[in-house]
């Protein structure tokens, strides 16, 4: 059996997008807009695709997403954005890791 967090809890939402790149973890800008996360930002959610200017992001329930460094703990651990579309261990909002593939660099977390 096969075990899948698609779609659990997804919730998106439309913004302006800013400089945003699909896949990648954001930040909200100052004008209401996305933004791309620097080194150390805490995000706000995953862009799942731009077009025409406008970003949906998904802002809540199970995503998948890159990181680097070191793999993240599974259940509740301190994340921040690694500043390249991921996320990477720090002292930031505690997610709750449901998943971790060490081979791909990438986890499931809870948004």
């Amino acid at each position: 059996m096969n075990i899948s967090y698609e779609a659990i809890g997804h919730l998106s939402v439309t913004f302006p997008a800013g400089d945003c790149v699909a896949g990648q973890v954001c930040k909200m800008g100052a004008d209401g807009s996305v933004a791309p996360c620097g080194d150390g930002d805490t995000p706000c959610g995953v862009v799942e695709s731009v077009h025409s200017g406008k970003a949906a992001v998904q802002i809540h329930g199970f995503a998948q997403v890159t990181y680097s460094g070191d793999a993240p703990a599974m259940g509740y651990t301190a994340l921040v954005a690694d500043g390249s579309g991921g996320v990477k261990t720090g002292a930031g909002k505690q997610y709750l890791v449901v998943a971790v593939d060490k081979s791909a660099n990438t986890a499931v977390i809870e948004l």
